[in-house]
């Protein structure tokens, strides 16, 4: 099912007809651009359609890490600050922190604690600890983000999460609750993905591209590691612009790119290694 991006094939490109313009008067449809769908709502081409604040049209994201906290929450932060709808989810049992010690971790439930209540109980705890380690720093980042941890295995794909907080970053056009594509941050997340899409059964019918950009668990490889997400959204994000406008209208053409354009960013970012495979919702 996995697929290595490095050796992907070059498919020869299909080339667009071009369009002939509208006849005159008005010259202003000349200058019309794309319209996409409402939110959550599927365009022609079978990806969700998505403007941002000047209109353009935007993939939706997800980021995934086993607790959603730290490589995943610095990719929403990044995707959101690109105006990319996202949402983000770990796929651990519990949340887990660093404690004083490797065999006493701090552990939260997910979808119930708050990135705020976990910064107060560890300010109380031992501030000097939890800032010098960066887990305050860190969580202080996450609650400007959004609410709480969130689990990939509970979220209900496609049902719109109307109750979701007006001041999640990100949270602009992803109200629909289904996404084109999730980027996962370690091997054994993206495995959890792609079987937990499997034990779903694919309801919707809809198809998901799930990619794992392997990054080491520390705060350091986490900044490079949502540099190097950021890029690969915007290549993927161009690309589906491409085709939008080739008038292509079955969305195949997207997909079948999304391999080339992932074997190009893995030249660019060889030092995080990538997977690839097409899920369904």
């Amino acid at each position: 099912m996995a697929t290595d991006p490095r050796l992907a094939r070059l498919d020869p490109r299909r080339i667009a007809t071009p369009t002939q313009p509208p006849p005159p008067p008005p010259p202003a449809q000349a200058d019309q651009k794309p319209l996409g769908g409402y939110d959550g709502a599927e365009d022609g081409d079978g990806i969700a359609a998505s403007q941002n604040e000047e209109g353009g049209f935007k993939l939706k994201f997800c980021t995934v890490c086993a607790s959603n906290q730290n490589r995943s929450m610095e990719a929403h932060l990044r995707l959101s600050l690109a105006s990319y709808p996202v949402l983000s989810f770990g796929t651990g049992s519990l949340v887990r922190l660093p404690g004083p010690s490797i065999t006493q971790p701090n552990v939260y439930p997910f979808n119930s604690t708050s990135y705020s209540t976990m910064y107060q109980e560890l300010s109380q705890k031992d501030p000097r600890l939890y800032r010098a380690n960066g887990i305050l720093s860190m969580l202080e980042r996450n609650l400007s983000v959004k609410w709480g941890p969130e689990r990939w295995q509970d979220w209900p794909i496609g049902k719109p999460r109307l109750d979701q907080q007006r001041e999640d970053k990100g949270s602009k056009g992803a109200e629909g609750g289904v996404v084109d594509v999730v980027i996962t941050c370690e091997e054994r997340c993206w495995d959890a993905v792609v079987d937990n899409l499997l034990e779903r059964g694919s309801p919707l019918n809809r198809p998901v591209h799930v990619i794992n950009v392997d990054i080491k668990d520390n705060h350091e490889e986490a900044l490079v590691g949502g540099k190097g997400i950021l890029d690969l959204a915007d290549s993927l994000n161009k690309a589906a612009n491409e085709e939008r406008r080739s008038g292509n209208g079955n969305g195949n053409g997207f997909d079948e790119r999304v391999p080339e354009l992932l074997a190009e960013w893995q030249e660019r970012w060889p030092q995080l290694p990538a997977l690839w495979t097409l899920g369904w919702f």
